[in-house]
């Protein structure tokens, strides 16, 4: 929140202890803004801002309720939506603002392209001031941004590798993809706040450094100082194994994206990435090893996902053993 009649920063937020602590000069404001808007209508009152940025809009229901919260109190409100919302699977290998909005795979991109449809009717109807934000896979040093890890527990793969254990990767690892470090994304949210042109358009910001997972992976194993032992299973088999997966690897992280960020880039000139996933995995392992207690394990994933690989390494001799006897028959 940027206020327009006094000069200040703000955070509205339920009250959560975050894992990185904001600037001191932030102003934290407790609410929810989903279960208890009228709470959030009533600090509004009597104030106007220059710029909101909203987190947290996963539903239409949640876009309508701000709609209806900052008409006439912002004068840019940003959204931030997905590039999950991008057509998949992709019809043409690089991605533009342009690009279709279209996932059957994936119940959560499918919200955020209803969440912008709605805030796009708004300012057509209206004048809301959207301005639509896309991101990719960003993370900061407290997340690894890879395809099949523990949410609660992150340091969970980083510490399979360190023990030698065999490491899920969809695919044959070789699609395409892209992860931010967070402040390179923020260098391009920044420089649309306030920028009025902005309003009306959509953007996503995203790395120019385009890496296969076995790479991502790969990265991660030498910061640690060990080979990783990648083993490609199918991803409908990991979502088979994993449901909750399906959409996130069905529909988002198995196929092969590359991002055109030439929009972004003429609204923030010198807009450069600064930290390649080199460095950022690097910066990731720093923060959990500089406190042991971060470094916590995810015991029941790990049990799942060898009996997986187990049955994995099953089917392979399966059907070994059916191509002996094919040719002994024959």
């Amino acid at each position: 929140l940027l206020r327009a009649d006094v000069a200040f920063q703000g955070a509205l937020h339920r009250g959560n202890e975050p894992k990185i602590q904001p600037p001191a000069e932030v102003r934290h404001f407790i609410a929810d803004i989903r279960k208890h808007p009228e709470e959030v209508a009533s600090w509004l009152d009597w104030h106007t801002f220059d710029a909101i940025v909203d987190w947290v809009v996963y539903t239409p229901e949640d876009a309508q309720c701000d709609v209806e919260l900052f008409q006439g109190r912002v004068g840019q409100f940003v959204f931030i939506s997905s590039a999950a919302a991008y057509q998949r699977p992709v019809q043409h290998y690089l991605i533009r603002e342009d690009t279709p909005l279209a996932n059957p795979f994936w119940e959560y991109a499918r919200h955020k392209i209803a969440c912008e449809g709605l805030f796009m009717n708004a300012y057509r109807d209206s004048g809301f001031p959207v301005t639509i934000v896309r991101p990719s896979y960003t993370y900061g040093p407290t997340s690894f941004p890879l395809c099949v890890n523990s949410r609660e527990h992150p340091y969970t793969v980083a510490d399979r590798i360190r023990r030698g254990k065999d490491i899920i990767v969809p695919g044959d690892g070789t699609s395409l993809w892209s992860v931010t470090y967070h402040t390179d994304f923020a260098e391009g949210l920044l420089g649309l706040l306030g920028y009025s042109p902005a309003v009306g358009h959509s953007f996503h910001i995203t790395s120019d450094e385009v890496l296969t997972w076995d790479q991502i992976y790969g990265e991660l194993g030498r910061a640690l100082g060990m080979e990783p032992r990648l083993v490609h299973l199918p991803s409908d088999l990991i979502a088979a194994a994993e449901p909750q997966r399906y959409g996130s690897l069905i529909g988002d992280k198995s196929c092969s994206v590359v991002f055109d960020n030439s929009k972004i880039k003429k609204i923030v000139p010198g807009l450069q990435p600064k930290v390649n996933w080199a460095g950022g995995v690097r910066r990731i392992l720093d923060w959990y090893h500089a406190d042991p207690r971060r470094c916590t394990v995810d015991e029941p994933a790990n049990a799942r996902w060898d009996r997986l690989l187990t049955l994995y390494r099953r089917c392979l001799q399966d059907a070994g053993n059916l191509a002996d006897a094919e040719k002994n028959h024959s």
